[in-house]
């Protein structure tokens, strides 16, 4: 540790020692309990400034549908079923994405995160697939798998066993050793330290994964089912394109989103109750 370092940590140490008396009455550093709708602050301005600049003509509607335009375009799609096939359609692939995704990154993290050898085979070649963009395979597995659901699902699955396995196989490694060395001591059993230690170690990397799975299954659905599929979200996106259609695109992009959100907030919301022990700005 340097003199520098040494000396500006004396002072901060120094610093907390002469707050710490009137901590009670010191200002408020954390950010402070959420508020009802704080979310929703964003999206609500962003759809403000949108209305404004097509009610004023300053949006080009050819390039940018009206946000009245959009929710009437909405209307239809859903009057006529053709909205709920396609998202059906997205949905089921996310689906079955997530979960053979979800698996396989659970499984090789504790592989990799319990056993040297397991590392030394699976972290390499996932931290190679990590900087492949799951997009850029797409050529070599419609070879592998064809131009169907398989090809599909497989592409989701990609996108989303490496943030699975990158923030499980993290937490793994950052469990407290001491735990271990007591489990260690007491002659814990394999499988009640794996069910004991490892998975509740484990959990909230195993959940930031997952936040960061969700989000990215639907970022590679919205591409792959623009080639060479007959249904989803994305495929109607295409169609809406070819003939100009920005009002379906941007329902699209909507519906997207909100998925999105919708499963970011599932997670957000089984971690709440899942970890309700940890103390954190958040809670």
């Amino acid at each position: 540790m340097s003199a520098a370092t040494a000396h500006t940590l004396g002072r901060l140490t120094g610093a907390v020692r002469r707050a710490r008396p009137r901590a009670s009455a010191g200002p408020r550093l954390a950010p402070g309990r959420p508020f009802r709708f704080g979310k929703a602050l964003g999206p609500v301005l962003l759809l403000a400034v949108w209305s404004a600049g097509s009610a004023a003509g300053l949006i080009e509607p050819r390039l940018l549908s009206a946000p009245w335009t959009v929710v009437t375009t909405a209307g239809d799609l859903i009057g006529d079923g053709r909205l709920q096939g396609h998202l059906a359609s997205s949905a089921q692939r996310v689906a079955l994405g997530l979960l053979f995704g979800t698996l396989a990154g659970l499984l090789l993290a504790v592989a990799a995160g319990l056993s040297r050898v397991g590392e030394g085979l699976i972290d390499g070649p996932v931290q190679i697939k990590r900087a492949l963009p799951s997009l850029a395979l797409v050529p070599l597995l419609v070879l592998w798998f064809g131009i169907g659901e398989s090809m599909k699902v497989v592409t989701v699955a990609l996108a989303v066993f490496v943030p699975v396995y990158i923030h499980t196989h993290n937490g793994l490694r950052t469990i407290d050793s001491r735990y271990v060395e007591l489990a260690e001591t007491v002659r814990l059993k394999r499988g009640l330290f794996i069910r004991h230690v490892v998975l509740p170690g484990a959990l909230p990397g195993f959940l930031l994964g997952m936040r960061f799975a969700v989000t990215s299954a639907w970022l590679a659905l919205v591409v792959v089912e623009q080639v060479n599929a007959t249904s989803g979200l994305g495929y109607m996106m295409e169609l809406a394109r070819t003939y100009g259609q920005t009002e379906i695109i941007i329902v699209g992009l909507v519906v997207y989103g909100l998925l999105g959100l919708l499963s970011d907030g599932l997670v957000r919301y089984a971690e709440r109750k899942v970890l309700s022990w940890r103390r954190t700005l958040a809670s």
